[in-house]
């Protein structure tokens, strides 16, 4: 799948919300990692970008990408590399929006995504008219209990939260960004 314009997704874990509500790091897990790598292999994203600002958990993306890039763990799974080469590891939003404005040449449009409504959201549909223009877009998803509220406000865009059947409504990262991927990108024919 060939997309129009670049599309990058970014898993924040600083800043985040705890379940109290405050704001806090969270960490890095190595599923995220691959998982979400394989999404944007899969979805012929940019890149993946993992913002933590915590030096500690940069240094262990570091040894679990050194292992499946360079170790025996690329040796024995090349699919794997394939999908880890995607990881751009940045300390803030911020730097990830310069490491694709670097790239593209154009300041990326931030779409943000959260399982919680938070006023005025697009529609997957909408946000789909984003793909016809020519600036690059990012998706950026939480980790913990979702976006701080200053993520939010500096995205361009929120997306409304997958939809949910039931009272239950917190799914992993992973699974929502993956439906939300597939419906943004997904073919719809």
């Amino acid at each position: 799948m060939q997309n129009k314009v670049r599309v990058d997704i970014a898993l924040v874990h600083y800043p985040v919300y705890n379940k109290k509500g405050a704001v806090i790091a969270s960490a890095v897990t190595n599923l995220d990692l691959h998982d979400l790598a394989r999404l944007a292999k899969t979805y012929d994203l940019g890149a993946f970008h993992v913002i933590t600002p915590v030096k500690e958990q940069q240094a262990f993306i570091g040894r679990i990408l050194e292992h499946w890039l360079f170790g025996w763990g690329g040796v024995y799974n090349k699919d794997r590399v394939n999908a880890l080469n995607l990881v751009r590891v940045s300390d803030s939003i911020k730097q990830a929006r310069e490491i694709i404005q670097a790239g593209t040449g154009k300041e990326p449009i931030v779409l943000a995504t959260g399982a919680r409504e938070r006023g005025l959201a697009l529609g997957i549909e909408e946000a789909r008219r984003l793909l016809a223009g020519d600036r690059p877009l990012l998706l950026i998803f939480g980790t913990a209990w979702g976006l701080a509220g200053e993520v939010i406000e500096q995205a361009d865009y929120v997306l409304k939260p997958v939809q949910k059947c039931a009272t239950y409504n917190h799914l992993s990262v992973r699974s929502a960004a993956a439906i939300i991927v597939d419906r943004f990108l997904g073919d719809r024919g």
